[in-house]
Parts: C-alpha cells; structure tokens; sequence
C-alpha cells in the first residue's frame, strides 16, 4: 500500500503548489476561528475553498478541512455551520478535535469522513477505539510523542487509519494545549489559533545580546549577530539549578524521512507534513521531496534523507519522539 502524503495549505495559491509537487491530499481551513490557524492573511474564503477543492478533485487530491478548535462556550453555531459547509461542499473529509462537534457531525452528516485531529491528543488504543466506536472516525492523527514502536502496537490493536506528523514544527507538549504559551499569551492555542502568535514576540538588545520575549517574558538570550530561533517557551533557554540551555527542547524540526520504512511497517496509513503558515515556495520544496521519498519506498529505492536541513528551524533536524533519544 502506497503511503498518503498529506500536505498543508495556508492560502489557495498554496494548495495549487502542493496538489503540483505531488501531493494526495491538502488540508487547510476556513478564514475564523474555526481553524487552529487563525492568522490574518491566511486561510480560505467559502468561495475559495469550494474553489480548491473542484481544483483538487480535478486533479486527482483531496481536500481535508481542518475544523479544529474547541467552540466558545455559547458560539457553537460558527462551528456547526463550518461542518455543514464542508459537507455540502463534498470535501474528502473534516479534521475535529472537538467531542460535541464530532457528535454533530457524526448525526448530521452521516456520509462525511471524519478524522480526529491531533489536538484530540488520542494517544492510545483505548482513546482511539472511543472516537471509532462513538463516530464513525475513519483516521486519527496521532500526537507527536509516541515512538515507532508504540504506533505499531496501537495499529494492531484498532481499526482506523492512523497519520503521523513526518516533516515541519515539533510540539513537545500537549497538542495545542500548551499551558506555558497560554499563560504567557493570554491565548490558548486550542481557543484562538496560534503558539506563540507573533503579536506577542518581542526582541530587545541588552547588553551586547539579543533578548527574546513573549508575552512579556524573556525566553532566550543570544549573542548579538548569531541565529535567533522564533520564541517558543517549549524552545526558550532557561536556567534550572546550575544547568542552561534548552530544557525542554531545542530549537530544531522533526524530519523523519529516513522513518518511512518503518512507520509503513508500523502501519501508517498517511504521512503529513506540518506549516499551514508557510510559504508557497517552502510548501512547493518540502512537498516535492517528500513525494520523492515517498514514491522512492514504493518502488523499493534507498530515501535520500536530510535534503531539507534549510528549510528547518536552526538548521537542524530530528527524528523527534520516534526514538527515544529524543530528550
């Protein structure tokens, strides 16, 4: 079975260059909160995702949606109109975290394919076999803190697709929940669409260093001249008794190109790769290698890993929880 490369897409003019490069399938989202991509300039009008998703069938992709945040309380209604929208749109299927709008969905729209996001954080079999059961799930996408290993063992013991994360940003903490960025933001991810959101970051000289700050809090300190990553509090450089550095962990990107074997023997059903806030030409190069990669396995070639080293945070890569020398 031919592995799924499942690709981001911030803007129209993406989902074009991604379905271009080789791309099966694109998810993306609506232009509100909905979408755990909420940024301005980004995401897709109603007209431009019927639009995408007429362009992707026609060549032969699909177009998930990522409905993906946790409703307001009392604001349900934006939620339940993006599904039914998405629906009647005959999108290939919509990406919930959320249980009641999972429900809604699941007796709504009974024919509509549902994948749970990896904001659910479903992590188990027990988790995974809760929302097959309930809904009707179809995929789960897993969080980014189970080794090969345990993905293996949980395909073996349910019956739904699963999608890993193979390429892009590594959220080392509670899928979209992180409670360092909320309490430094004011903002939960989950809620309004963005870690560490770029109306938060601050950087000040002091002292011959270049200071990083979120929220107000400074998270890293650099020598003036030399690569500062994005502030991240997962990433930030702390002190903790008399160690410094990265506690959490460093400021890298997960590639785990050279996994793919063993994630297709683990049973993995579709590889997605990370950065709906991306540019066009970085979506273009990653997707382009990685469906390189991935035809490479298929055809029982050697995978040429590591391509991607410029296009990663600090120039560095990892294969992140997949083994577990990750920190």
């Amino acid at each position: 079975m031919t592995l799924e490369l499942v690709c981001p897409a911030g803007t129209p003019a993406a989902l074009r260059a991604a379905i271009e490069a080789g791309a099966h399938a694109v998810y993306c989202g609506f232009n509100d909160e909905t979408n755990a991509r909420n940024f301005p300039g980004l995401n897709f009008s109603r007209a431009e995702m019927a639009d995408a998703i007429g362009y992707a069938h026609r060549h032969d992709a699909k177009v998930l949606i990522a409905i993906n945040t946790f409703p307001r309380a009392g604001g349900l209604e934006l939620w339940t109109r993006a599904v039914d929208d998405a629906a009647s749109m005959q999108t290939d299927a919509v990406i919930l975290a959320d249980l009641g709008l999972l429900d809604y969905a699941a007796r709504t729209h009974p024919a509509l394919r549902l994948h749970v996001s990896v904001q659910a954080a479903a992590a188990n079999a027990d988790a995974i076999g809760f929302y097959a059961r309930s809904f009707g799930v179809r995929r789960v996408v897993l969080p980014r803190v189970l080794t090969v290993q345990e993905i293996a063992a949980i395909n073996r013991d349910i019956d739904v697709e699963t999608e890993v994360f193979i390429f892009g940003g590594l959220c080392v903490m509670a899928e979209g929940r992180c409670s360092l960025s909320s309490y430094a933001c004011g903002n939960s991810p989950n809620m309004n669409g963005a870690c560490s959101p770029a109306s938060q970051v601050e950087y000040r000289e002091e002292g011959g260093d270049l200071v990083s700050r979120l929220g107000g809090f400074a998270i890293d300190r650099v020598k003036a001249g030399a690569a500062a990553p994005y502030p991240t509090l997962c990433k930030g450089s702390f002190e903790a008794g008399a160690y410094r550095g990265h506690v959490f962990e460093d400021p890298v990107s997960l590639d785990a190109a050279a996994l793919i074997p063993q994630l297709a023997a683990a049973g993995v059903t579709a590889l997605k790769i990370e950065g709906r806030q991306r540019s066009r030409a970085y979506t273009q190069a990653v997707v382009r290698n990685f469906r390189r990669a991935l035809d490479a396995h298929a055809a029982g070639r050697p995978i040429a890993a590591g391509e991607l080293r410029a296009l990663t945070e600090g120039q560095q890569t990892t294969s992140g929880a997949y083994s577990k020398t990750w920190r």
